[in-house]
């Protein structure tokens, strides 16, 4: 896969040379509280998953993934993001998005994609909602909080071809 370019990121295939920057994300209060890697010392976890290291001039500043489902009956793509907090509130995730969601849309195929946040995640929900992605419903008990130590709920977003937003 060749980079991803957007307005502010560029996205591009994670390679072990990332895994310093994904763990010190993943190590502060703000992405711990919504992300679990099983493995901190470990490589980029599941195989299925694609993983994109999101950089900025040329610095890693979070990860975005992306999976897709194959039987052409059900076919369609889903997404999860983190950005490290010192790069919140920048549009960096937003570009993020928008930039793999196109390509999935125009280079992949895909007539529809999903996110699935924490239900309690209301600034990541809140910007999804930006990009076009509409509720669909939530998923009750759909992730192990590790913080708290409970099953807790999650949210479904969906966006269709055509329904993303070029402003936020």
């Amino acid at each position: 896969m060749d980079p991803l370019h957007g307005t502010y990121v560029s996205l591009r295939p994670a390679t072990t040379a990332d895994l310093p920057a994904f763990r010190t994300a993943l190590a502060t209060d703000e992405v711990r509280r919504w992300w679990h890697w099983p493995d901190p010392e470990g490589d980029l976890g599941e195989p299925e998953h694609r993983h994109l290291a999101i950089s900025v001039k040329g610095e890693t500043v979070g990860m975005i993934q992306w999976d897709e489902e194959p039987d052409p009956d059900f076919r369609h793509a889903t997404i999860d993001i983190f950005v490290h907090p010192g790069h919140h509130r920048l549009g960096l995730g937003t570009d993020a998005i928008r930039t793999l969601a196109r390509w999935l849309f125009d280079a992949r195929g895909h007539h529809r994609l999903t996110i699935d946040p924490a239900a309690e995640n209301t600034a990541a929900i809140a910007c999804y909602e930006r990009l076009g992605f509409r509720r669909v419903g939530v998923l009750r008990k759909q992730w192990y909080d590790h913080q708290r130590g409970g099953w807790a709920d999650g949210m479904l977003l969906d966006l269709l071809k055509g329904e993303l937003s070029e402003g936020g």
